[in-house]
């Protein structure tokens, strides 16, 4: 049987649930093993801004989200790489906590999934702490940083001596981030009615689709101009 681990991470993979302070499942993220080395041919990647904003266009609404590098640099470099894939498109926002976080970040196409699962990133210092609006990315174990997020709701400040990292904030749509569907509420296999995690991985949005029809998504996720 398949254990899930998240603020954690999403899928399929065995560890330990993390926890915030108040005993609420910690986002946790899927573990992973290195990333492939770069082809010596791969053209040098242009530099991540100081400081960026990324438009989130969802079928709730807009919000906008400004991303520090010097908060966290790793993780707001792999967001800008992620953001010019554009491969948060079309990604649903499956696990919604009340009063503590909304989880996205991964593809509704499995192959995508599997393309990136393996990449992952070194942990870093929480330089800010995970208050409302602070965005963050999700873990299960040591170096487990992937693709997927969250924005906290409250005052999560228990996740910041557990190594969760903020390297953005919301900076304008809070209230449609806050309006995203919650009724599903938690992963089923973590008490909620929500989706399973492994089999958004593995079936993608159509799994979504067909089981949990009312989730909001990302329609499109965008540099805003002056930001590359």
């Amino acid at each position: 049987m398949r254990t899930t681990k998240w603020i954690f991470l999403i899928p399929a993979l065995a560890g330990a649930l993390c926890f915030a302070g108040d005993g609420q499942p910690a986002p946790a993220a899927s573990p992973a093993a290195q990333a492939p080395a770069a082809s010596p041919a791969a053209p040098e990647p242009a530099a991540v801004p100081d400081v960026y904003r990324v438009k989130f266009q969802t079928t709730k609404g807009d919000f906008v989200i400004q991303v520090t590098k010097a908060w966290a640099p790793i993780g707001a470099e792999r967001f800008y790489r992620l953001i010019e894939s554009k491969f948060y498109d079309d990604c649903a926002f499956f696990r919604m906590v009340s009063g503590f976080m909304v989880q996205f970040g991964v593809s509704g196409d499995p192959k995508v999934n599997a393309a990136w699962k393996n990449r992952r990133i070194a942990d870093e210092p929480a330089k800010k702490s995970n208050g409302v609006g602070m965005i963050t990315y999700a873990m299960s174990t040591k170096n487990s940083r992937t693709t997927q997020v969250f924005i906290n709701f409250g005052d999560n400040s228990a996740l910041d001596r557990k190594g969760f990292a903020p390297f953005g904030k919301v900076v304008s749509g809070m209230d449609v981030v806050r309006n995203l569907y919650s009724v599903y509420g938690d992963l089923r296999a973590l008490g909620g009615n929500g989706p399973d995690s492994n089999l958004i991985e593995e079936q993608g949005n159509a799994y979504l689709h067909a089981k949990f029809p009312k989730l909001d998504y990302i329609k499109t996720a965008r540099l805003v101009e002056g930001s590359k």
